[in-house]
């Protein structure tokens, strides 16, 4: 069974219920939110998509 749920919903959760508890402060949530989004354009986009797939794929056993 597959559960349809957008990626950025996910996303919003885990950062939302992160923040809660874990209370990280403001500029360290800047910083890893600009630094992923200046990764995105590198060399290193090919790696982390493959990497994400693998394990959408393994998480949702399709690659059986």
């Amino acid at each position: 069974m597959n559960v349809e749920l957008p990626l950025i919903a996910v996303i919003a959760i885990f950062g939302y219920f992160g923040i809660k508890i874990m209370r990280p402060p403001t500029w360290l949530i800047v910083v890893l939110l600009l630094g992923g989004f200046l990764l995105a354009d590198t060399f290193l986009a090919p790696a982390i998509e493959s990497g994400t797939k693998a394990g959408v794929d393994v998480v949702n056993e399709t690659g059986k």
